[in-house]
């Protein structure tokens, strides 16, 4: 009965709260100056890739195109276009591979994850 209570209290709380926070936007009150307001910024700007780079990042999943390609949600064909310099990569792309080289183990623990063996 005791965490009962608890969790009544908070969920009071959070209610007298967000009414609180209502009443003053219906007041049109700066909001900032009765509540901490924070604005924050990400650095996301993405590393350039060149065709060594992509392919480097790749290997670092020891990965072959194929697998590189199916995980980052493109074509084989756009993986090879990627390493031979037809194509540069887009930036949604250039950001995942910013975060595969930030940590390598991670994503290869998750490709590993991801793998399912084919038996023939």
């Amino acid at each position: 009965m005791k965490g009962n209570k608890k969790k009544h209290a908070v969920g009071k709380r959070i209610v007298d709260r967000l009414k609180g926070f209502a009443d003053a936007l219906e007041a049109s009150d700066n909001i900032s100056n009765r509540f901490t307001c924070r604005t924050v910024k990400l650095n996301l700007k993405p590393a350039p890739y060149s065709p060594n780079l992509v392919k480097k990042t790749r290997k670092l999943l020891l990965a072959s195109q194929p697998i590189f390609a199916e995980f980052l949600g493109v074509s084989t064909s756009t993986i090879q276009d990627w390493e031979q310099g037809v194509n540069p990569p887009s930036r949604v792309a250039c950001r995942l591979m910013d975060e595969i080289r930030r940590h390598p183990s991670y994503w290869r623990e998750r490709l590993r994850e991801l793998s399912t063996p084919v038996t023939a």
